[in-house]
């Protein structure tokens, strides 16, 4: 099972943070196993395609059977384990690296000159994306990279164990508060974001960012959240570690649903990917969806993040590899589905793909791709590690050590600023 859109928290929060949010994708997708390559097709060029290590059984094959089906070159597979970004961060200047690629768009990608622009491949069909999603791969109004697969993350509950409480799924944040309390029992708890939630907020960031109504960054390229209504969510999120509310010390982190599965919790941070095998453990009736409540004069989160696929501009065949990415990730609806609903659970980027694709039309999977339509936040390329650092190390300080919320948040804006005038003067 892999989770997204994440090596750090794979941007699980796979483009939600950009790189930063690339871990626990890794975390959820990491198998043991070696490096392995594998070509297609049998023209003069000759290609390097590098995917991370999926988690979820038959994704190498299916890339490989991808490669195998391209006539215009021939393709070489690299499935690369382990760190994946630094791996990409060594290869791609040194003109080592593929010459297609996935990854997270970020800023430094474009101003070192590591990436082609794809407007052209997807000009035709560039409607069937959602404007979110092009934004989170665009810089400067050009597309660099195209979605390949969303991996949405919100809340999931046992719907028994609300009933039985008479709860509803909160609409607040300090209804989720109260709810986690109330569903703490004996041998269940209220809530897993996972196993340092009390300390950093777990899967909760940056979520409860977002329910303020704010974003990390606006357009123009300044701090995109009021520093006084986030310290009022993460002041309430305290509470969840003082009610003794959160369950911690899992067997397995957030990503996985083991938790919620074994009802250890009534409610549980998760991504999309977990959906079939919640239902395959409770039944698809037993499981719901929400988003983040809102804060204060807020509105509803969930995190949209995903994988997205590039042309680097080492490649000795940029067109070539153009062609191949345009084939793959725009001509090829078919192999798009295949992709992303036959081996692990992702939402196929292209909405008129969403829109028909059978396993997405019922139950949590239908509810999870609404609430991702509705109130899904992408993740923001210029939104660099050393501002999600700035802006973690605050939340954590506030949530594990309670220290003062305006204090810290107004020592990471500083410290945010300090770096958006490092890149935009």
């Amino acid at each position: 099972m892999t989770p997204p859109a994440n090596v750090s928290r794979r941007a699980v929060l796979g483009g939600a943070l950009g790189l930063a949010a690339a871990g626990v994708l890794d975390a959820c997708g990491s198998n043991k196993g070696t490096g392995a390559a594998a070509s297609g097709g049998g023209s003069k060029v000759s290609l390097s395609q590098w995917y991370h290590q999926y988690g979820e059984k038959g994704t190498q094959e299916a890339a490989k059977k991808y490669a195998a089906e391209y006539t215009g070159a021939s393709v070489q597979i690299q499935w690369i384990p382990g760190d994946y970004p630094a791996k990409l961060s060594s290869g791609l200047p040194s003109g080592n690296g593929p010459d297609a690629f996935e990854s997270h768009l970020e800023r430094s990608l474009v101003s070192s000159g590591q990436v082609v622009p794809l407007d052209d491949l997807i000009a035709d069909v560039k409607d069937d994306f959602a404007e979110g999603d092009l934004a989170a791969n665009s810089i400067d109004g050009k597309l660099y990279s195209i979605p390949m697969i969303n991996d949405p993350q919100m809340l999931y509950y046992r719907k028994s164990l609300f009933e039985a409480k008479g709860i509803k799924p909160p609409e607040t944040v300090d209804d989720f508060v109260s709810a986690a309390k109330e569903l703490t029992g004996k041998t269940t708890k209220g809530l897993f974001a996972g196993n340092d939630a009390n300390i950093t907020g777990g899967g909760l960031y940056p979520a409860a960012i977002f329910s303020t109504g704010g974003r990390l960054l606006t357009d123009d390229h300044k701090v995109g959240f009021e520093p006084a209504k986030v310290a009022e969510v993460l002041v309430k999120l305290r509470k969840l570690s003082a009610d003794k509310s959160l369950l911690l010390g899992a067997p397995t982190d957030w990503w996985d649903p083991s938790a919620i599965n074994q009802n250890l919790a009534a409610m549980q941070w998760l991504g999309m990917w977990a959906v079939p095998g919640m239902s395959t453990a409770l039944g698809e009736d037993e499981i719901g969806a929400f988003p983040f409540p809102a804060a204060t004069g807020g509105k509803p989160a969930v995190i949209s993040g995903g994988w997205s696929a590039f042309v680097s501009a080492k490649s000795k065949n940029i067109d070539a590899a153009k062609a191949l990415t345009k084939w793959l990730w725009v001509d090829k609806a078919d192999l798009q589905e295949d992709w992303c609903l036959s081996y692990g659970f992702h939402i196929p980027p292209r909405k008129s793909l969403a829109a028909k694709a059978s396993k997405l039309q019922s139950g949590p999977a239908a509810e999870s791709v609404s609430l991702n339509t509705q109130y899904g936040v992408p993740g923001n390329p210029n939104w660099t590690p050393a501002m999600d650092t700035a802006l973690k190390d605050a939340v954590t300080r506030i949530i594990g050590k309670g220290a003062d919320p305006e204090a810290e948040l107004a020592g990471a804006v500083k410290k945010i600023n300090t770096e958006l005038d490092k890149i935009f003067g």
